[in-house]
């Protein structure tokens, strides 16, 4: 029945059957009926207990107010927003676009979220003890050269809920975001953001900061990342985000879903061999069934995100991985 209401639901326009998904899943949790099962595959990374590998990739519940009835699906973990500092609408409609034949997703959202202090609200007032990644980024209005200023503000907010934090600077969906990417503003950024947490962690416990990259970005800017990721010992990488390669007649945003998991896979590999075997790794792009969950796996990841597999495939997805 999930399976046939997934598909129907797919036929309603693209952000409104978001919506109506995450509704039913917390209609489920509020009249307690749970027709999902929990497998568990546990792992300790960055001291955090992880039940499973699966976890639900940041975009899908930007501002933590389905925490609890994703929590039902049976994922490891989840990763909420990407939240910025002030509330903001995003680009305008249309912005979400399905490609049926290719199980993939077109998205131009633009970090559209209700602000930072909404989800930490909604963190502190959630039931379930899943472990919780917050993803961060910069306002619309804010000029690259006080983007700091932002991912601070959001750090410090986020930090005493938050199991990780996610650093979204490679998001192709605000404009210039990805030109944190590059050498100009990378250092400072990650400077101050692991200093920002070194203070945090005299007052609260540590909390690790994953660097979430683009798929587009160039092997110079790789390697100059990675040697500054190492560097200023920043504490995991999300590899990777939503890519700008494609012809969709949106002219715009990043496509995800079944055609990003080969070069997705393939930075997971360039990304395995400059950091080394047991630097932590989640991760993300076009997983849809087993053999893309266990093929990430193989190729170095540590924990493995899903996000459009699931609306395609439905919440039943998370289960049939871990079968």
């Amino acid at each position: 029945m999930i399976k046939i209401g997934t598909k129907l639901i797919s036929f309603l326009p693209s952000e409104f059957s978001h919506f109506l998904a995450l509704f039913s899943l917390r209609m489920l949790n509020l009249l307690k009926v749970n027709p999902f099962s929990y497998h568990e595959d546990k792992i300790n990374l960055c001291n955090i207990d992880f039940k499973n590998k699966v976890g639900l990739g940041a975009g899908l519940d930007k501002n933590g107010d389905y925490i609890d009835s994703l929590a039902i699906i049976g994922f490891g973990f989840l990763e909420l927003g990407t939240v910025t500092p002030l509330a903001q609408k995003g680009n305008s409609k249309p912005r979400l676009f399905r490609i049926r034949p290719d199980k993939a997703l077109v998205n131009s959202m633009g970090f559209n979220n209700k602000g930072v202090d909404h989800l930490v609200s909604n963190v502190l007032n959630r039931k379930s003890k899943i472990p919780l990644g917050i993803s961060i980024g910069k306002n619309l209005s804010t000029p690259l050269e006080n983007a700091v200023d932002d991912y601070l503000i959001c750090l410090e907010k986020v930090y005493k809920v938050a199991d990780y934090i996610a650093i979204n600077i490679s998001s192709p969906n605000t404009k210039g975001l990805r030109s944190l990417e590059t050498k100009v503003y990378f250092e400072e950024l990650i400077t101050a953001l692991k200093e920002k947490q070194t203070s945090l962690s005299h007052n609260f416990k540590y909390v690790p900061l994953f660097l979430k990259i683009s798929p587009d970005i160039s092997e110079s800017n790789l390697n100059s990342l990675i040697s500054v990721v190492l560097e200023k010992k920043i504490d995991g990488l999300i590899c990777s985000n939503t890519t700008t390669n494609h012809k969709h007649s949106s002219g715009k945003g990043g496509l995800s879903g079944q055609p990003l998991y080969q070069s997705s896979t393939q930075q997971l590999i360039k990304v395995r061999g400059l950091v080394g075997k047991d630097f932590p790794i989640i991760a993300s792009g076009g997983v849809l069934d087993k053999e893309g969950y266990l093929g990430k796996l193989n190729n170095g990841a540590n924990l493995v995100q899903v996000y459009t597999g699931l609306i395609y495939e439905g919440p039943g997805l998370v289960e049939d991985l871990l079968r």
